[in-house]
């Protein structure tokens, strides 16, 4: 789950902190890289645990309503969807959904007011008045219907992201990817799968792993390698004022480009011009471009890295 493009990220952000620190110690580096990816990977579980929650909360209101001193007939006789819902009891009883909260618990109780207004929302909406309507759901249509609601409800929602952002630094740069990763999780979801439904790993495999700890390593133990090349090549530009952020982010380019020979060099030259346009000045993109172009094309010129 933890894709390479949030590693880089990571690492960037790691780096520029490392120059800022006066203690520079490359084993607790290492520890924060994967302890902030750890939390990248808590946010995935966070968000699932955010849909049981609003199903939890819906049932807390029908109780409520039906112990109610004089209860109505729709407070006695309410539409039980939501309670009922087949992808929800299967979300609940995954076994690596359980295993993950008994490990590193967590909780929505100090933002219920959230997910209370959220359920308000939800029940307003077109699509659960769809929803509702139904006589008898199937699995497929509980299903979509979480789907549409993450979709419509949850994905780039403004108060959520700030929500997350105070429950934890980390999740800022985060909350986007990682809740595409939990409506392609949904979608993926089958009833044959039962409780053993597969869900997204913290890494694909152990070369992701790897790849977060090398390319933080180089970055690192390579810099003044990679610094004389990017000296050399903005000779026209004040080097010292250069924005720091730029810097770093063409550190860890070359730290890419010298150490994995499998990912093409224009693959790594389009990630971090990304990263920089959104991390860095809104011309970030365009210079570091031209500046790693031109290193590239002489390092290749002089058969120091071997790839496309």
């Amino acid at each position: 789950m933890i894709n390479r493009n949030l590693i880089r990220i990571r690492v960037v952000q790691l780096l520029y902190a490392w120059y800022q620190n006066t203690n520079k110690d490359l084993r607790n580096a290492e520890k924060e890289l994967l302890f902030g990816l750890q939390k990248s990977y808590d946010l995935y579980y966070f968000l699932l645990l955010l849909i049981v929650e609003l199903s939890d909360s819906y049932q807390n209101r029908v109780e409520t309503k039906r112990n109610k001193f004089l209860p109505t007939e729709e407070d006695l006789h309410p539409n039980t969807h939501l309670i009922d819902n087949k992808f929800i009891r299967q979300l609940r009883e995954n076994r690596q959904f359980r295993k993950q909260l008994a490990e590193r618990p967590m909780s929505w109780n100090t933002n219920e007011a959230f997910v209370r207004n959220l359920l308000d929302a939800i029940l307003s909406s077109e699509a659960y008045k769809e929803y509702s309507a139904i006589v008898s759901p199937t699995y497929e249509e509980d299903k979509e219907f979480w789907r549409k609601i993450f979709k419509r409800f949850i994905y780039l929602n403004e108060e959520l992201d700030d929500i997350l952002e105070d429950e934890c630094i980390y999740w800022n740069d985060d909350v986007e990817v990682v809740q595409t990763f939990v409506m392609k999780t949904i979608k993926r979801f089958a009833v044959e799968n039962g409780d053993g439904q597969p869900l997204l790993p913290m890494f694909k495999d152990d070369e992701d792993k790897e790849f977060a700890l090398k390319l933080l390593h180089n970055s690192i133990l390579d810099e003044k390698e990679y610094r004389r090349l990017i000296e050399k090549h903005t000779e026209k530009w004040d080097f010292d004022r250069i924005a720091f952020m730029d810097l770093i982010i063409m550190q860890v380019a070359l730290s890419e480009i010298f150490t994995f020979e499998s990912i093409p060099t224009n693959v790594s030259l389009n990630e971090y011009i990304e990263i920089a346009k959104s991390y860095s000045t809104s011309k970030s993109g365009t210079f570091i471009n031209g500046i790693l172009d031109a290193i590239v094309q002489e390092i290749k010129k002089e058969n120091r890295i071997f790839k496309n």
